[in-house]
């Protein structure tokens, strides 16, 4: 069901792909499908939980390594995310949206609600409290709030204009810099 969701999504969107489609393609009664997930919300929640442990495991190697400002650790691990998310765009893109359905239920994780990726942000501001160049009296989480308000936005670069990872990447470091600027030790 995860495999046939997955190709669903990132072939229509989200929004288009029904549990009906997603139970046709996986070979399965839609009555199966709901009884191993509440709504197609969960569904998408599900894949791409499966599908960020592949991030999560790229980053948790690399970000012990990052060295520079708390804005080139920004800019490297945003890059990384976008390089991951690039390769299935139109998936990323149906994750987003899923974020604005005001339906979902207490089982959907969508974008914005993932405690994993709040985390490690949350973990590189920390660092650059402790180092020097984040000011201490920062907001870390309403700073977190920004980034991934940020990211999401930048995406629109591939929905309007299928921008490449490199343009996106590019937009976000200068975003993280003018973010960069108002954290910065006064």
């Amino acid at each position: 069901m995860l495999a046939a969701a997955r190709e669903l999504f990132a072939s229509q969107g989200y929004e288009a792909a029904t549990v009906r489609q997603i139970a046709n393609l996986a070979g399965v009664s839609v009555g199966s499908v709901f009884t191993s997930f509440a709504s197609k919300a969960d569904i998408l929640s599900e894949v791409m939980k499966d599908r960020l442990e592949g991030l999560y495991a790229e980053l948790n190697g690399v970000i012990p390594h990052l060295r520079g400002s708390t804005a080139d650790r920004l800019r490297s691990m945003f890059a990384i995310h976008f390089a991951f998310e690039h390769r299935h765009v139109q998936l990323f893109l149906a994750h987003l949206a899923a974020a604005y359905d005001w339906t979902l239920g207490p089982g959907a994780t969508p974008y914005g609600r993932n405690l994993r990726l709040q985390e490690l942000l949350i973990d590189c501001l920390a660092r650059g409290v402790a180092e020097g160049d984040v000011d201490p009296a920062t907001d870390l989480r309403g700073v977190v709030d920004l980034l991934l308000a940020v990211y999401a936005w930048t995406y629109r670069l591939a929905a309007w204009e299928n921008s490449s990872a490199e343009k996106m990447i590019a937009a976000m470091d200068r975003q993280i810099g003018l973010i960069a600027k108002g954290f910065a030790p006064r």
